[in-house]
């Protein structure tokens, strides 16, 4: 299914013996959520405007002994449930009570009234330490999802935030208001095999990070560049998410992923190595990625810096920064970031650390111009 799943909410009325359940016998009634499997491939997922054929920009590859390329079915859910009474889109006036359901179905009773329902999916790891953490406190209207830091340094956003970040797990989310459950059972029918009365309400359960394929390619290598220290870093990058609106948080950060190095790969039928990674994030500040439809509706001021660290054959090692940021803001929902450098150009460096060079890159698809100051 396109971008995202339904959500099925079904009101259910104690029936008795008798194939019509009576009305108005109850204050309360009992909600099933029917939550179907989520579909999203990134073929389906990055729909820009222009047509956009990833596969065919993403030379790095992936291969099984690395991680999931896209997005996976979440298996468990988190459930927040607010009453506002006979008011529609009323302030919460508490904290929802928390609620876990695994699989895809879930049961709980309603009073009549207005409710507002968040739903997203429950964070599970492998060693159970989760990146993601979630802030119910600060307001009963919004829950927000942050991402903690890491113990690596990084100049980007400093002085503020002088260390990288961690990614964050996928994360999806959903969220309606207004939801009318009445005595009456208006806008509801009459399901003859659950013989209950239904009411259908469409929620798009979108993801709220989004995946980037980043790749540096190396021309002309011979042997110079020999491997990586497996670390990188993108910056400019939002440290939150709020789950009700979608909408990513003002605080800038760099966000820290794991790089690879491969060699011989085909690049158009040139011999080239290329060093490759996937990354998650919540996107770019102030934005709702899902909401945007075409890249020139993208307004921030951040700049987006990622940057590499390269061992060479003599042994010592190098940092090199590209400014992406004409990349990211092009694919505002994720997708390839790519990077070329002619090492027939770059001297091998005498010493170790530091950033040696600072690439400027331009937009990769206007021929990969690079400039660089020493």
């Amino acid at each position: 299914m396109k971008h995202a799943a339904l959500l099925l909410l079904a009101l259910l009325v104690m029936t008795g013996c008798r194939r019509e359940p009576p009305l108005h016998l109850y204050d309360e009634a009992e909600f099933i959520f029917d939550i179907p499997e989520i579909e999203l491939t990134l073929d389906v997922y990055w729909d820009y405007d222009i047509q956009y054929d990833w596969k065919a920009e993403w030379y790095y590859g992936w291969d099984d002994s690395e991680s999931e390329i896209g997005y996976k079915q979440p298996t468990a859910y988190q459930i927040r449930r607010y009453h506002t009474g006979y008011v529609p889109y009323a302030p919460h006036t508490s904290k929802a009570t928390p609620e876990y359901t695994f699989g895809n179905t879930f049961r709980a009773e309603y009073e009549w009234g207005y409710w507002d329902l968040l739903v997203w999916n429950d964070i599970n790891t492998i060693d159970d330490v989760q990146s993601l953490s979630f802030d119910e406190d600060t307001s009963p209207d919004y829950v927000t999802a942050y991402t903690g830091p890491t113990p690596y340094m990084s100049r980007y956003q400093a002085p503020r935030y002088t260390n990288s970040f961690w990614e964050p797990e996928p994360l999806f989310a959903a969220y309606t208001q207004a939801e009318e459950i009445q005595p009456d059972l208006k806008g509801f029918v009459y399901d003859e095999k659950r013989q209950v009365y239904v009411k259908k309400v469409n929620l798009l359960l979108l993801p709220l990070t989004y995946i980037y394929l980043p790749q540096v390619i190396l021309h002309h290598n011979n042997n110079r560049v020999v491997g990586v220290d497996g670390s990188a870093n993108l910056s400019g990058m939002a440290r939150s998410v709020v789950l009700n609106t979608g909408i990513a948080g003002d605080d800038a950060v760099t966000v820290y992923y794991n790089v690879n190095m491969k060699y011989n790969c085909d690049m158009k039928g040139e011999n080239v190595d290329i060093i490759g990674g996937r990354l998650m994030t919540f996107g770019m500040c102030g934005h709702n990625a899902n909401h945007i439809t075409r890249a020139d509706e993208v307004k921030e001021n951040n700049r987006h810096f990622m940057d590499v660290t390269m061992n060479f054959n003599n042994g010592m090692d190098s940092t090199f920064v590209f400014d992406v940021t004409d990349q990211v803001r092009k694919r505002y929902k994720g997708g390839v970031i790519t990077v070329e450098l002619d090492m027939d150009t770059i001297p091998i460096p005498s010493r170790s650390g530091g950033s040696a060079f600072n690439a400027v890159v331009k937009d990769y698809e206007d021929g990969g111009t690079h400039e660089f100051g020493l």
